[in-house]
């Protein structure tokens, strides 16, 4: 029995399917993590069963892995691709720039490297992910367990000159312990309500000892595919300055809707 999709997931199963248009059999693909990415990796699986689709995916997460090997996808590591013909992934905010916040999943250290080595890459999202001005999503920097408090009190001296208006930091927790990366390394989340300029807090947090990486991506989307509860798909193509709209009949797509679990 066909299930039902709220319109959020309406949202984003739609960006996702318009997403396939880009992979092309004989692809390296860097596959995202989070929800919306989770929809990419089934349109893709279907693909692989249905149409005899050949790519091979560099995943970003464990568990993204496990969900495209469980769908049939080949699976590869970022060495063995070396570089990758398009990345396609979600985002927990973005701005008219195509800049970024992500990391909710914790899992943007992997996401920024594959991005990296991708031709392309391609966000994939529901509308309430745009914003004016990023940082009402709390930004996620990446950071060694070892001396997690000197490097905590480094970023809080650091932001006190940022052009932010939150200066709020927290280690992100998962029940009572702290979350850990795919990389064995903790999150701290920074409230930081706007960010006035994201290029330049990129680069002030990463010379920061003991940050790995943060959930900034500056200049590395290309493409954004938002969806609409409606079925309704925006896409933007920051590179060839084009938009589009796409109107898909999500009532025609109930076979993969079945597949999602409970």
């Amino acid at each position: 029995m066909p299930k039902e999709l709220s319109p959020i997931e309406t949202a984003k199963f739609v960006a996702a399917k318009q997403a396939t248009q880009y992979v092309q059999s004989g692809m390296k693909v860097g596959l995202g993590t989070g929800s919306t990415a989770e929809w990419l990796v089934r349109c893709l699986g279907e693909m692989v069963r249905d149409q005899g689709l050949q790519i091979k995916g560099v995943p970003t997460s464990v568990r993204t892995a496990k969900l495209a090997r469980d769908l049939g996808i080949d699976i590869i590591t970022l060495d063995d691709a070396k570089w990758l013909d398009l990345t396609i992934d979600g985002t927990d905010e973005y701005d008219d720039k195509l800049h970024l916040i992500k990391g909710g999943g914790g899992a943007h250290l992997r996401e920024k490297v594959v991005a990296s080595a991708s031709d392309r890459m391609i966000v994939i999202a529901d509308a309430t992910k745009q914003v004016a001005t990023l940082g009402a999503f709390p930004l996620p920097v990446e950071v060694l367990p070892f001396g997690m408090r000197t490097t905590r009190t480094l970023i809080e001296e650091t932001l006190i000159g940022a052009d932010v208006l939150g200066r709020e930091v927290t280690q992100r927790m998962q029940g009572d312990a702290p979350f850990v990366t795919d990389e064995g390394n903790f999150i701290l989340d920074l409230h930081l309500n706007r960010i006035g300029n994201p290029r330049d807090l990129a680069i002030v947090l990463n010379q920061i000892p003991g940050v790995v990486e943060n959930g900034l991506f500056i200049d590395i989307c290309d493409v954004v595919i938002v969806g609409h509860g409606n079925g309704r798909v925006e896409v933007r193509d920051i590179t060839n300055d084009t938009r589009d709209v796409v109107q898909f009949d999500v009532q025609d797509d109930t076979n993969l809707f079945d597949s999602v679990s409970d």
